[in-house]
């Protein structure tokens, strides 16, 4: 987030304390195309529930994502009509070139 110097009109939201609504997550599904782009199978409570042995779909992405802020896959940047998921190189490189 440092490397971005994103600019003061970015609103930061902290889904750890503010969590996330489902419009919140309907509008990044929106712009991502799948709930799936925006899971993130890091999570440890991804490993600790075997859900990698689970034939996961949409509906159960989404579900996922509103019961644990963990499950998503961050930072996630939303600039205009644009989102940017993760923090690969290539991604920020992307969202910073959109800034």
């Amino acid at each position: 987030m440092k490397e971005l110097n994103l600019p003061s009109s970015f609103i930061k939201q902290d889904i750890k304390t503010q969590g996330l609504s489902e419009q919140d997550v309907e509008e990044m599904q929106n712009l991502a195309g799948s709930y799936e782009a925006l899971f993130s199978k890091r999570a440890q409570l991804y490993k600790q529930r075997n859900l990698k042995d689970e034939d996961l779909i949409e509906d159960d992405f989404r579900d996922l994502i509103l019961e644990h802020y963990t499950f998503l896959k961050r930072p996630v940047i939303i600039n205009n009509d644009q989102i940017f998921i993760g923090n690969s190189k290539k991604v920020i490189e992307e969202a910073k070139e959109s800034l």
